[in-house]
């Protein structure tokens, strides 16, 4: 698992990057964390790690054996397989009970749909055939099937995966369908609130570019400690303005769109599309200027100087994103003592942190000291009317 505080790739500061490099990137995600972390950090991001939740696997739940039980004394017609682990989880917990090779059984002589590829490498591992899987890997698309089949008095055993279902279960229920519901794992909050509270105030400060979120569970408990926290109104201001939330999917993305969150989705959503929308949407949001006959573009937490990759201190940062709210306008030295993260009133803070940020920056020539003023973006003459209104 990643560590709870930022991974930042090796670089070098000049060589090969990708195109997350410079940006920061908070995980939410208990599950498959590590294949999201190593993705984004292949590609050059930092990574945040912080569990929004844990799971608790029902291996030894009085409500799973239940439903196990009542499914193998008396067969529904259709059973719906919604996730990999889950439908794992579900067998194995089964053999633990003693009645695993009757729940095969059972399953080998009903409708067995499921929802997408890995669910069904999981049904044939076990020795089962699925009879028929959405090519979206959609919830939605499976209902459809079902409604258009027809469900009135149809008994449908539905594998539950922790997420919300929206208008899944109902939709059946008001079809005709007996609904019995199998949970093989719930989500409960992390044991551990310090990453969490961690990665909350990383958002709240902007020092993360982009949240990834994985489940809806996820999402929703983030929102309640920030809520439980006082923050919940800088956390949505943060998520609507500055730090792009990046969910696998729309299901994943209803706790935050009740509360008015604007998120972006892949197309397929798998880990995979999703990390790539962020490597497209990241750069996009970066502000490149001409500065000094150079190129700068300014980054989370490093800026590209003629596409190579510069390692740049918080406070630095500070700096550069205050001159570049103004590029080519001297910014006074007070302004940017305000800029400062805990500077205090020591203009000293200033001059230590821009000599400190022209070091990091290799280019010295790219901010000047306008004398008793203040500081400035060198930027180039062609561009001066491009910027100044901005």
């Amino acid at each position: 698992m990643y560590e709870q505080e930022q991974q930042r790739p090796d670089d070098g500061g000049g060589g090969q990057h990708g195109p997350l490099a410079g940006f920061t990137v908070g995980v939410t995600a208990a599950r498959r964390a590590d294949e999201l972390g190593a993705l984004l950090q292949r590609r050059g991001a930092a990574v945040l790690h912080a569990p929004a939740l844990r799971i608790v696997p029902l291996a030894d739940d009085g409500e799973l054996l239940a439903a196990t039980k009542e499914i193998i004394d008396q067969a529904p017609d259709v059973v719906v397989a919604t996730t990999a682990i889950g439908f794992r989880g579900w067998v194995e917990a089964a053999d633990g009970w003693g009645f695993g090779e009757q729940l095969l059984q059972r399953l080998r002589n009903v409708e067995l749909l499921a929802r997408g590829p890995k669910v069904k490498g999981a049904i044939r591992a076990a020795g089962l055939t699925e009879e028929w899987s959405p090519s979206s890997e959609s919830m939605a698309e499976v209902l459809d099937r079902l409604l258009e089949e027809g469900v009135d008095g149809r008994r449908i055993a539905v594998q539950l995966h922790g997420e919300p279902l929206p208008g899944f279960v109902e939709s059946l229920r008001a079809a005709g369908a007996e609904v019995l519901p199998v949970p093989v794992y719930r989500w409960m909050p992390p044991e551990d609130l310090g990453p969490v509270d961690r990665l909350l105030d990383a958002v709240v400060s902007r020092s993360v570019d982009a949240i990834t979120f994985t489940s809806a569970p996820a999402a929703a408990s983030l929102l309640s400690r920030a809520e439980h926290r006082g923050l919940q109104g800088e956390l949505l201001a943060a998520l609507n303005h500055d730090v792009v939330p990046a969910c696998v999917g729309p299901v994943t993305a209803l706790p935050l769109q009740a509360l008015g969150v604007d998120t972006i989705q892949p197309e397929r959503f798998r880990l995979g599309p999703l990390v790539q929308l962020l490597c497209q949407e990241l750069p996009s949001r970066a502000r490149a200027l001409p500065v000094a006959g150079h190129r700068m573009e300014i980054r989370g937490h490093a800026v590209l100087v003629d596409g190579a990759l510069k390692p740049v201190p918080p406070a630095g940062m500070s700096l550069l994103r205050a001159l570049s709210r103004r590029p080519g306008w001297v910014v006074a030295r007070a302004e940017l003592l305000r800029a400062l993260p805990g500077a205090g009133r020591d203009e000293h803070a200033v001059e230590t942190a821009m000599a400190r940020l022209r070091t990091a920056l290799g280019a010295p020539k790219l901010i000047q000291t306008v004398v008793k003023r203040g500081y400035r973006l060198a930027l180039d003459p062609a561009a001066d009317s491009k910027y100044a209104d901005v």
